[in-house]
């Protein structure tokens, strides 16, 4: 399947951020320094507001065009590439509170671990003062000890593997209409367990040499002895 990027500006910080994460990304598996990919979902809850009918067997599904909003809810989720490893929690809201628990949640699953290095965006939660403003000062120090974060660069989501994980579960259970937060989490949570146990990993394929390779332009724009030290 051919995968399509939305790029922003492609400047020196960009070229900085992606490089960053793509020698993050070629790192061997190092259980003392994990690295796993962040990530959060809005997910909207729909209801039929007509009855389907009885389908025999084989027959294709079918949804009336009328629908009711109840509201939304947000998964948030990481995958450790190199392993599989998953966590997925569904909260009410997005905010402040519900990152620092899900942080909590996460460092829980690498107790020996010295750092976990977290690819994550830079939206407005994703930073330490969620910790402080949710765990007593002590725990909130205590937590963000545990963590290094790897920021992907502006309109640079895709370069989150998260992102891959997300799809694949969106196209199981999240692109149909599901009611409630009850229903929606028992759904999601059953697929992530099973590709989990499955051992689905994510093989990444672009590396730094690619990057160059592919936007050798945006690296000339930046520096022009950039190309001549790569035809060297």
């Amino acid at each position: 399947m051919k995968k399509t990027w939305c790029i922003g500006e492609i400047n020196a910080t960009f070229i900085a951020q992606m490089e960053r994460l793509l020698w993050l990304y070629s790192l061997p598996l190092d259980p003392r320094f994990p690295v796993v990919c962040f990530d959060e979902r809005p997910c909207f809850l729909i209801g039929d507001t007509v009855c389907g009918l009885a389908l025999k067997a084989g027959s294709v599904s079918k949804e009336h065009y009328e629908y009711v909003k109840n509201g939304s809810c947000v998964l948030l989720m990481s995958i450790q590439p190199l392993t599989g490893k998953r966590l997925a929690q569904v909260y009410d809201r997005r905010r402040k509170r519900e990152y620092a628990l899900f942080l909590r949640e996460l460092a829980a699953q690498y107790p020996r671990a010295e750092k976990i290095r977290l690819v994550q965006d830079n939206l407005n939660t994703h930073n330490l003062s969620s910790l402080y403003e949710t765990f007593p000062a002590e725990e909130a120090f205590a937590l963000s000890q545990r963590f290094e974060f790897y920021q992907t660069p502006k309109k640079g989501s895709w370069l989150n593997m998260i992102e891959i994980e997300l799809s694949a579960i969106a196209r199981q259970c999240l692109s149909r209409r599901i009611a409630g937060k009850a229903e929606l989490e028992g759904e999601v949570l059953a697929v992530v367990k099973e590709r989990e146990e499955k051992g689905i990993k994510i093989e990444w394929q672009f590396s730094i040499t690619s990057a160059r390779s592919k936007f050798n332009r945006h690296y000339e724009s930046v520096r022009a002895e950039n190309i001549k030290c790569q035809r060297t």
